[in-house]
This record gives C-alpha cells, sequence and structure tokens, in this order.
C-alpha cells in the first residue's frame, strides 16, 4: 500500500537542487505532488533539471530559480520571486580537498558563506511566516563530516557542524507550533562532485572508479557498514518524510542516512 506523505499543495524550495542530492530531493518532493521551485546558479542548468524532472513523470508544480543563493544578492533575487515557502530544504553547498595549513583565509570564508549563511539567509525569511501560518518545514542537508571531521578538509567540516548547531537552535524557537527545524547526515553519496572527483581520480591513478572506491571506503571510512556510495534518492527519501506532515513529531532532530559511518548510537 501506498504510503501518502500528504504534500500535495505544498511548495517547497530546494536550494542546489539541479543535480545529486538536491536534484533527488526535489524529484522525491515532487513526486509526492510538492510544488517544487528548482535551484541552480545559471539558467541552463536549471532548464536542464526541469526538462528531466518532466521525463520522470513527476505530478507536482515545478518552477525554476536561477540564483547563487551563496550570495546575498541571489538570496534577494530569490526571496523576491518566491515570498513564502511551506518547505525549506537547504542543500545547497560545495566541498574541496586541501591540506589544513593550505586553506587560507578566502576558502574558509567562501566555504562558511555558502554552506551555512545560504541556509541562514533563507530561513531568517521564511521561518517567521511559517509560524505566522502555523506550518512548516526547513531541513539542513548536513553530513557525516559533521560529527567525524575528515583532516582533508576541516573547513567542510566546520561547516556541516554548524548547521547541526544552527538547525538545533532553530528548533527550539519553535515550540507549540507545526513548525519544524531538522538536519539530515547524509554519508558519502554518489552526488555530481563525488562522482566527479572519484573519476577524475580513478584516471589520474590510471585504475578504476570501483577500485577507488573500494580503497576509499577501506582507508578513509572504513567504519562504513554499506561499505558502498549512497545513491542519491537513498537521502531523499529520508528527507521527503522529514518534509511532510507525517513527521510532526520529529523536530531539532540530527537524522542521518549515513550508511552507518558514524559509530555513535546518539
Amino acid at each position: 500500500m501506498k504510503m501518502d506523505l500528504q504534500l500535495q499543495g505544498k511548495r517547497a524550495l530546494v536550494t542546489g537542487s539541479t543535480a545529486g542530492i538536491g536534484f533527488a530531493i526535489a524529484q522525491r518532493l515532487a513526486k509526492e505532488g510538492a510544488a517544487v521551485i528548482v535551484n541552480g546558479r545559471t539558467e541552463k542548468r536549471v532548464e536542464q533539471a526541469l526538462s528531466a524532472l518532466k521525463k520522470a513523470g513527476v505530478t507536482g508544480k515545478l518552477e525554476g530559480l536561477a540564483a547563487d543563493l551563496g550570495t546575498a544578492e541571489g538570496t534577494r533575487t530569490a526571496i523576491a520571486r518566491f515570498p513564502e515557502v511551506d518547505i525549506l530544504v537547504n542543500n545547497l553547498g560545495i566541498f574541496e580537498i586541501k591540506p589544513f595549513e593550505d586553506i587560507p583565509d578566502a576558502d574558509w570564508l567562501r566555504l562558511f558563506e555558502v554552506n551555512i549563511l545560504s541556509g541562514v539567509r533563507l530561513s531568517r525569511h521564511y521561518m517567521p511566516e511559517m509560524k505566522k501560518r502555523d506550518w512548516g518545514r526547513i531541513v539542513f542537508i548536513s553530513s557525516e563530516s559533521a560529527i567525524q571531521i575528515p583532516a582533508e578538509m576541516i573547513h567542510y567540516g566546520m561547516t556541516k557542524t554548524a548547521q547541526l548547531a544552527i538547525a538545533r537552535g532553530l528548533a527550539e524557537t519553535t515550540a507549540g507550533t507545526n513548525v519544524t527545524v531538522n538536519s539530515v547526515l547524509a554519508g558519502p553519496t554518489a552526488s555530481e562532485g563525488a562522482s566527479n572527483f572519484i573519476e577524475n581520480l580513478a584516471r589520474d591513478q590510471k585504475t578504476t572508479r570501483q577500485e577507488v572506491e573500494r580503497e576509499f571506503f577501506q582507508n578513509m571510512r572504513p567504519t562504513s557498514l554499506l561499505k558502498r556510495m549512497i545513491e542519491p534518492e537513498e537521502v531523499a527519501n529520508l528527507v521527503t518524510f522529514v518534509c511532510s506532515p507525517l513527521s510532526a513529531a520529529i523536530n531539532g532532530a540530527a537524522l542521518r542516512a549515513d550508511g552507518g559511518v558514524v559509530r555513535s548510537i546518539i
């Protein structure tokens, strides 16, 4: 029997949703009947994503938003076009592999603005209206790197930890309402950026993608129980449920779709 997630008529903004986890979330929400705003930095990327979603047979209304939400100007553009949403998924994020001693201030600030301030700015605008309407969902797409900070990208891990703190803090302000704020910790996922990185590494090392993945889980993420890259759709399934009215009892939580990488039980 199909579970009705009761998302018909809800409008959702999924940031950074032209590929990877964001695209999968947009597709899953739209398949459940939600009206979804697909976001990317360029018109071309947004149009390509919208076309792919339509071919996938979604039922929800689709709209595009070409704006760099990692900037204050891009956020103003989004708010002007879409002043109200029921669901905000703060998925936009970037990463880079770089030794700590080689990370300049500019890189720290760039990751902070894109990964953290994008969600802060949008939440600051949309959350008060959600409270007035007494319904809303905000979800921050974090990472297992928030808990197990990767030595090869400490600045990225920092931003993912900050998302957990922000989500929990915002949830504290929703007490007694039907608005919830949660975070989802994705594990190593076959997103566009990660897939490109693995393929480039395989080419440079003159080996196969499968071998690079095997070595990654053996040496870099040995605690993984899944022992493979997570598919974006597998993260999207959890996020979509958290966005639904059925998840009313889940608030202020850091939920894991990490393939068992994080060993703690809480």
